[in-house]
């Protein structure tokens, strides 16, 4: 790649005159490029194979270079093949091999391994020609502009080749110079020689190097997606800096007013859009947009009224702050869309950590910081192009001051006009708009709201508890000797029932599962709850069960779990029960969990006996979470069903009970490569049970009387208890069921119904305990034991 020097007259001497031999130099060019380019397909060919397309692609890219070469020289004012040029020569045939390649690749593989050598020759070679150029003192612009066209080439054929695995957008690389090369013929001014510079050749180097290292496959996928993006963000950067100079030295009058004239139009877009955009998701229509905002026009009247500087001041503050209320929008956006609710500006921050961690478990580190970079700099630019178009929207309207005014009159006229009409487009969008000065209000007064709202909560949290005052052995007296399981089977509440597409299913799946309990003698209860929240913040709701204060905020909660406020888990605690909690999406500590609800065990990711892999978001699978919940009945919430639109394991055999290896696990049809090499839903250690075999059992509920009971949280569950308090005596063996509509594995005693939907029981020794029977319930939640040990953590 060579420099292009000014043809000044110290250039013109460093140029040696072309002798008599000279034009015997380019025909010999001429003969020796095709069978140069013969030769070169023909070694690709025995060494790596290359098809009938690649030797046409090839033959013609040679024939055609060497054409190119052999012409031009022959045209120049100098007639002569020049020892650079033989080397560009060189360059060219090698380029032809490459084409060859790149098209035979649309028809079977090729051989990458020589691609990349010829490409990283032909890259070599390109810094030679400049330093034989300079030393024998025969550097021309037309060397420097034949050095660049073979280097443009070489760049389209790799950004082809790299195309196929990364995405059509690599060929803006390789199209980027013929671009400009056809809107030269358009647009004369941008077809002028550009001087030579330095970073011009830099960029060219690193588009090469980079194509060619994406080429090889040594980088995996991202790392090349994100190297090749940053060589075409360096690519823009050069093409527009020339771009930039081509229009300053060569632009006419009448190009200039119309580039002017369309940087105002988009200046006025886009602040016009930024002040009009709602800030929830299902708001956006046309209609939207078809609105007058008012603070437009003020912003017009500030340019009228106001000096340079101080407009100018203005106008940056302003841009400033509608871009401030755009990042105030996009999270009303998110916040509407996934919590129900607008974003607020004083405790609402701390929701944004978790919302990435979620983002990272379901695309992976690496994918998430990716985006959150990307997402941090495209805020940084919008920003920066909303401050941009507001100063140049107030220096347009003060340059055209007689204009401007005329025109702002006029609007305002109709601004009033819609708004004296209450004119409507739209249910809610007035065509006088103010909807940006009403969201910062409605943001100005949540943020007075919150403040005072922690006042208030704090004193609900200090007023006292009757339920507190009562003592122990008249707490929950009506649960005495029974297990209690307040299960948080976590979901997505009314709009999986109503009004949706697959409400239908579910309602039939109710309807059967319902009477399957019925026909078992069991009685279901259903009612709809308003929840303190919406989306992905259930522990408001699990605070607001606990404590009975309508925790609505995560404010409220931080406030709450840092109180001594008396909550249902102590009340249990106080009356004599073991209080257990298991979360298996938790995999840190959780401090609230023995320091506000004082459970007696914790239970998360960490510590269930789960070692399969993850399920995006969730931790593990919702039957292995089920099944091992006999041996912690607790507050359990599951989370696989929680997030169903993320990766999902195999739908084979259900996980049971004695499962030792991932090939009794799945069945043999199971694909091969969804089994581990090593046991990942095998329960963890405990005393030694039997191998789990069939039995003809069925589920019966438990005989009229029982001082057992349980509390069902989902139509397919069945469970029988024995007494904590009986006397001690030898434990019958508990049972478990298998869903045809669930994979989990669920507890029972006695035998199926017909139509129950149950495919068999296994029988399972009971758990070794601290002297008492464990409960076989299969459900969800934290869930209480009275204690009849001494040793309160001797559960296992």
């Amino acid at each position: 790649m060579r420099a292009i020097r000014p043809a000044d007259e110290s250039a013109v001497r460093a140029i040696r005159p072309a002798d008599d031999g000279a034009l015997p130099t380019i025909r010999l060019a001429a003969i020796l490029g095709m069978p140069a380019t013969a030769a070169l397909l023909g070694v690709v060919s025995a060494t790596a194979g290359l098809g009938v397309a690649g030797w046409i692609a090839g033959l013609a890219t040679g024939a055609g270079a060497t054409a190119l070469i052999a012409t031009a020289r022959s045209r120049s004012d100098q007639p002569a093949m020049h020892p650079a040029d033989w080397v560009t020569l060189t360059r060219a045939v090698l380029t032809a091999g490459i084409a060859g390649l790149v098209t035979d690749s649309f028809g079977r593989p090729v051989s990458v391994t020589a691609l990349v050598t010829l490409a990283a020759v032909a890259l070599v070679l390109d810094g030679v020609d400049g330093q034989v150029a300079r030393r024998t003192g025969t550097a021309t612009p037309l060397g420097a502009r034949l050095d660049g066209e073979v280097d443009a080439f070489l760049i389209l054929l790799l950004s082809i080749f790299v195309s196929r695995d990364y995405g059509r957008w690599v060929l803006v690389i390789g199209a980027a110079r013929y671009a400009l090369l056809l809107a030269g013929w358009l647009i004369p001014w941008l077809a002028a020689p550009l001087p030579p510079r330095y970073w011009r050749k830099v960029v060219a180097a690193v588009q090469g190097i980079v194509l060619t290292v994406a080429a090889s496959g040594l980088l995996d996928r991202l790392a090349g997606m994100i190297a090749v993006a940053a060589a075409l963000l360096l690519l823009a950067e050069s093409f527009g800096r020339d771009v930039i100079w081509l229009y300053r030295t060569g632009a006419g009058a009448r190009t200039r007013l119309a580039l002017r004239l369309a940087i105002t139009v988009l200046a006025v877009v886009l602040v016009w859009a930024d002040l009009l955009v709602p800030d929830r998701a299902w708001q956006f229509s046309p209609a939207a947009f078809i609105r007058i905002p008012v603070e437009l026009l003020v912003l017009v009247a500030v340019a009228l009224v106001l000096p340079v500087w101080p407009r100018r001041i203005v106008a940056a503050v302003i841009g400033i702050l509608l871009g401030v209320l755009t990042f105030a929008k996009i999270l009303n956006i998110a916040f509407f869309e996934f919590v129900g609710r607008a974003f607020n500006p004083v405790h609402d921050w701390g929701e944004i950590p978790p919302a990435v961690g979620v983002t990272r478990n379901s695309i992976g580190p690496t994918l998430t910081n990716i985006l959150l970079v990307v997402l941090l700099l495209g805020l940084v630019v919008l920003v920066g192009a909303i401050t941009a178009s507001a100063i140049h929207i107030t220096t347009v309207a003060a340059r055209h001051r007689r204009a401007a005014v005329r025109g702002l009159a006029a609007v305002a006229a109709v601004w009033g006009l819609c708004a004296g009409l209450s004119l409507q487009l739209m249910p809610g969008f007035p065509v006088a708009s103010t909807s940006a000065t009403g969201l910062a209000v409605a943001q100005v007064r949540a943020t007075q709201a919150a403040l005072s709202d922690q006042r208030h909560f704090a004193q609900l949290i200090d007023s006292p508890d009757p339920e507190a005052r009562v003592p122990a052995p008249d707490l929950l007296t009506g649960l005495r000797g029974k297990d209690v399981i307040i299960a948080f089977v976590e979901g997505y509440g009314q709009v999986a029932i109503q009004g949706t597409s697959f409400s239908p299913g579910v309602d039939a799946f109710l309807r059967r599962s319902t009477a399957s309990l019925a026909r078992a003698g069991w009685s279901t209860q259903s009612a709809w709850v308003t929840a303190p929240g919406f989306g992905g913040i259930s522990w408001l709701a699990h605070s607001t069960l606990q404590s009975g204060l309508w925790v609505n905020s995560p404010q409220r909660y931080s406030e709450l779990v840092s109180s001594s406020r008396f909550t249902l888990s102590d009340a249990f605690d106080k009356a004599g029960w073991r209080t257990v909690s298991d979360s298996p999406a938790d995999d840190r500590t959780w401090p609230p969990g023995t320091q506000f609800y004082h459970y007696d065990q914790l239970y998360d990711r960490r510590n269930v006996g789960y070692h399969g892999p993850t399920f995006s978001y969730a931790s593990m699978p919702d039957q292995y979470t089920f099944a091992e919940f006999q041996r912690v009945t607790s507050r359990l919430w599951p989370r696989s069903t929680w997030s169903p639109r993320t990766s999902r394991g195999p739908r084979c055999r259900p996980w049971f009970p004695g499962a030792r290896s991932a090939t009794a696990r799945y069945s043999t049809r199971c694909p091969r490569a969804a089994r581990p090499r090593s046991p990942s839903w095998a329960a963890p250690a405990r005393s030694a049970r039997p191998s789990a075999s069939r039995s003809s059992t069925r589920c019966r509920p438990s005989p009229p009387g029982s001082p057992s009971s349980t509390i069902p949280t989902s139509s397919s569950s069945c469970s029988a208890t024995s007494n904590p308090l009986a006397p001690s005596a030898a434990p019958a063996p508990a049972t478990r069921c298998r869903s045809r509509s669930s994979p989990a594995t669920l507890p029972c005693s006695g035998r199926l119904p017909p139509g129950t939907g149950r495919t068999g029981c296994c029988p399972v020794p009971p758990l070794r305990s601290s002297g008492w029977t464990p409960s076989a319930t299969t459900s969800s939640v934290p869930s209480a034991r009275p204690r009849q040990h001494p040793n309160r953590h001797g559960e296992r």
